[in-house]
């Protein structure tokens, strides 16, 4: 039994499969995203979404939608499904599908009458083309299919109305056709693996709603230009393949290039290998460069959430030289931009302050997982170079004090995760000693302490470090243990903030943390009564009068609900580590129980992976970005943490 099914009864009620969303890339930023039922309900989803270089590399839209319509007898069965003014859905191809399975790739299977007919959807790889195989399993009498494309040609955030400035000539290419909507775009392909007609009938299909967006407050009324449709037969136990690209494809190929694809991909399996599934989907390659994508379908590379993500996405699931290949293609880009100010084309973010302190961290987890010995030899001179940085001030709004901690200016412009703003100002306006930033620091030099370890040619930069490490400890505990016994969550001069925040699980959660077991417990308990949740930790207390649980609303209202409440997955990993700290093994059977509340979601929202946050109240509602990185990173990370510990619970237990 397939582990992503979903039956006849739940795909006909739209009310349960529209809400389900799926998600497959090209692991080079192109994707096609849409629900389940194959209905668009948000301005980003499309059957062939791309980035353009060119014009200005964010995500273009090409082909919207494709519908499907099985005729026999000279009776049409429309297949497609969109959402018009009035809550009003047709065709409602809806209605024929019997089964939607995602194991390995997404299979729909329909019966129309007599006739049963699967379509399957791949993405190929590292190329701007999708291909759909329909096989026709079963029929009693001749059967043809009719194709028509929906297409859009905008920006992924935009929407399309109808004009006059569109190009409406289409060219016929080997099996299909090509056509270009506007100058700067490149040509779509649309290609059979055999012999199709191609029928004109350029007209505007209008009106069509994206619910999804109605319901963030902002424009989701669409007009979609067809150019005509595709007919073709098609035998019992036949299959026929559509290529839809952005370069002309060799049609006898088709069939080769589709099962050469499936060569290698995980299937779904188990919670463990959709997330493995899901965490391969953010890899992005460009030439020699590799990143991981911060989230789909509106997120591209933003560096904090590169480096939360790449251990789980990668090392936890044994993809150590992707960690490499992505870890040196940062690294590249953070020293050309502490040495020059050159910011990476790339990798947004890479100027936050708080950017060489993840790194660090991402680097400490690939000592945990390959070694000591080799971590020390790949990248020991870079985490002296990056301590270096931090403590002659070369990173911007990042400075050392007398005291040994780190302040940084958060007043203008967000300098931390918690990033919302409104005007251009921080609604958090988190400045001078943040405690995140530095429990990371305190946590790097006592990781670069333990670097040195027996080396004797580095004695004197042990002692150095050691120093510090023993500075910034007093002075951590000073400055953030507050009487209530957990940690401010900033402090800038004269103001303590109370807010009851996750930043202050991080600092136990880190492989070395400047408080002791006590300390820790009490911070821990604190989370654990307030913000630990099935779907994460909350971004606040309940207990403050800021408290906005439900991220809904137009723009303004989920901007400044955003970080006031809502549950954030890849928080746990810090939760889940802080945790086995402070109750050692025996606490690994709670750890367990509490991922059981994030397999449930494989089923939900973007199916077979994790959403950006969680509502801080019940039902815990999946919102923002369909698919995050570094949610899905953590999880895997944690999920890799507890089968080492039980492995060596077990081996312990066998020895006694």
């Amino acid at each position: 039994m397939s582990y992503l099914k979903f039956d006849k009864s739940l795909m006909i009620n739209l009310e349960q499969s529209l809400p389900k969303e799926m998600l497959r890339t090209n692991k080079s930023g192109a994707y096609h995203c849409t629900t389940v039922v194959g209905c668009n309900t948000r301005k980003q989803h499309g059957l062939l979404v791309i980035p353009i270089p060119e014009m200005d590399d964010k995500a273009h839209i090409l082909l919207s939608s494709l519908d499907e319509t099985v005729i026999q007898h000279d009776a049409p069965f429309n297949l497609g499904l969109h959402e018009y003014a009035g809550q009003v859905f047709a065709p409602n191809g809806h209605k024929y599908i019997r089964e939607f399975n995602c194991e390995t790739v997404p299979t729909v299977t329909f019966r129309v009458g007599g006739v049963v007919l699967t379509k399957e959807k791949v993405f190929i790889s590292h190329e701007n083309r999708i291909l759909i195989k329909y096989t026709l399993k079963e029929a009693h009498s001749d059967t043809t299919l009719r194709f028509k494309p929906f297409l859009a040609f905008r920006n992924a955030n935009d929407l399309c109305v109808e004009n006059d400035a569109i190009n409406k000539s289409v060219r016929h290419v080997e099996n299909g056709i090509a056509t270009c909507l506007y100058h700067g775009y490149p040509e779509l392909f649309m290609q059979f693996n055999k012999e199709v007609k191609w029928v004109d009938d350029g007209h505007w299909n209008k009106n069509i709603i994206y619910y999804k967006d109605r319901d963030r407050g902002i424009p989701y009324t669409e007009d979609l230009w067809v150019p005509g449709y595709f007919e073709l037969p098609i035998k019992k136990g036949e299959s026929i393949i559509f290529s839809a690209s952005t370069f002309e494809a060799d049609s006898s190929k088709f069939e080769a290039t589709y099962e050469q694809e499936l060569i290698g991909r995980t299937s779904r399996t188990s919670f463990y290998n959709c997330l493995k599934n899901s965490a391969k989907q953010f890899y992005l390659k460009r030439g020699r460069e590799m990143y991981i994508m911060a989230g789909y379908p509106w997120y591209n590379v933003r560096g904090r959430d590169e480096l939360i993500a790449l251990p789980g996405c990668t090392l936890a699931i044994d993809h150590r030289d992707d960690f490499e290949a992505i870890i040196d293609t940062f690294l590249h880009a953070l020293h050309k931009f502490v040495a020059t100010g050159e910011k990476d084309p790339v990798i947004t973010d890479i100027d936050l302050p708080d950017i060489p302190l993840w790194t660090i961290w991402a680097l400490q987890q690939y000592r945990r997982i390959v070694g000591l010995k080799e971590c020390r030899e790949k990248y020991l001179e870079i985490i002296e170079h990056i301590v270096d940085d931090i403590r002659n001030n070369r990173i911007p709004n990042l400075r050392m004090n007398d005291n040994g901690l780190l302040s940084s200016n958060g007043t203008e412009s967000p300098v931390t995760w918690l990033s919302a703003s409104l005007g251009g100002k921080p609604l958090i306006p988190r400045s001078g000693y943040i405690v995140e930033f530095n429990a990371l620091w305190y946590n790097a030099l006592a990781f670069l302490a333990s670097l040195y370890e027996g080396d004797t040619a580095a004695v004197d930069r042990l002692e150095s470090i050691s120093d510090l490490v023993a500075t910034v400890k007093q002075s951590f505990v000073a400055t953030f243990l507050n009487d209530y016994g957990y940690l401010y969550d900033y402090v800038n001069g004269a103001y303590t903030d109370l807010e009851v925040r996750p930043n202050m699980v991080i600092a136990i959660g880190l492989e070395y943390s400047p408080l002791d077991r006590r300390q820790r417990k009490k911070i821990l308990d604190l989370a654990t009564r307030e913000l630990l949740t099935p779907k994460g930790l909350r971004s606040l207390s309940p207990k403050s009068y800021a408290y906005t649980p439900n991220y809904v609303g137009n723009p303004e209202q989920r901007e400044r609900a955003v970080h006031q409440g809502p549950a954030r997955p890849w928080l746990f990993g810090f939760y889940a580590d802080a945790y086995i700290k402070v109750f050692g093994l025996s606490g690994l059977g709670f750890i367990e129980r509490m991922l059981i509340g994030y397999e449930d979601e494989m089923t939900e929202g973007c199916v077979g992976s994790l959403s950006e946050l969680y509502d801080g109240n019940p039902p815990y509602t999946g919102r923002g970005a369909v698919s995050t990185a570094k949610n899905v990173g953590e999880i895997l990370r944690t999920i890799r943490n507890v089968k080492q510990l039980n492995k060596l619970q077990n081996s312990q237990e066998e020895s006694i």
